[in-house]
């Protein structure tokens, strides 16, 4: 009787022990799991972020290319000619997959009929048609990310600004410190220009012959008394 008593208490203490090994099991899944859904949570509101920056950089580089060469455009809608630089200097057109003539298909293609510009959404849906043939061997989402890196965060590039070149004679001609004669006179000794003094002589209406030393000291001398 007594062995089975114990047999007893000793299944029954089996038992509990089991459940509480259970239950322990059970709240760190619990836990394990809530953790895991926290971190992806986490990932999902930093894509939206990145996303959201992408985009930002995508329009803000739409607005500069927009208002290019255009004092009175307002950022809002872009012609032909600057959707045309936009791809050249972004690289868009490539020479191979994208050509200069694709980029006019695709704008007449994407503009309302009786428009000579586009909108950002226009933009977007123009950037649609070409990312696929740009990007050929891409789906369709890796393939406009793609193109959409080549235009974020860019502005035009000034093509056909002269450049100062840097030699032995124009470095000379442009010394101040090396003229001589009446030129050199037309310079202080900082090398900033005189301006109209430099060129001309001015006439001072204070009572002195030219450039007399003592100018200004009869006076001094007049008030001292």
């Amino acid at each position: 009787m007594r062995t089975g008593a114990a047999e007893d208490a000793g299944e029954q203490a089996g038992g509990q022990t089991g459940q509480a090994w259970r239950v322990a099991v059970q709240a760190e899944s619990g836990a394990v799991q809530a953790e895991q859904a926290q971190q992806r949570e986490v990932c999902r509101d930093f894509l939206m972020m990145a996303q959201n920056t992408d985009m930002e950089l995508l329009l803000d580089s739409f607005k500069k290319f927009a208002i290019h060469g255009d004092t009175k455009a307002t950022g809002k809608e872009l012609n032909g000619k600057n959707w045309a630089k936009l791809c050249k200097d972004c690289k868009v057109i490539d020479g191979k997959n994208v050509t200069s003539t694709d980029v006019d298909i695709v704008f007449t293609k994407v503009k309302a009929k009786t428009s000579r510009v586009i909108t950002y959404e226009e933009f977007q849906k123009a950037l649609e048609e070409l990312a696929p043939k740009r990007f050929k061997g891409q789906s369709k989402e890796e393939s406009l990310k793609s193109i959409h890196k080549l235009i974020e965060g860019k502005e035009p590039t000034n093509v056909g600004i002269t450049k100062v070149a840097k030699t032995a004679t124009v470095e000379r001609l442009t010394d101040p410190s090396k003229y001589t004669g009446s030129h050199r006179e037309r310079f202080d000794e900082s090398g900033k220009g005189k301006g109209r003094s430099g060129r001309e002589e001015l006439v001072e209406n204070t009572g002195y012959v030219s450039a007399y030393k003592n100018a200004g000291t009869y006076e001094e001398k007049t008030k001292a008394k």
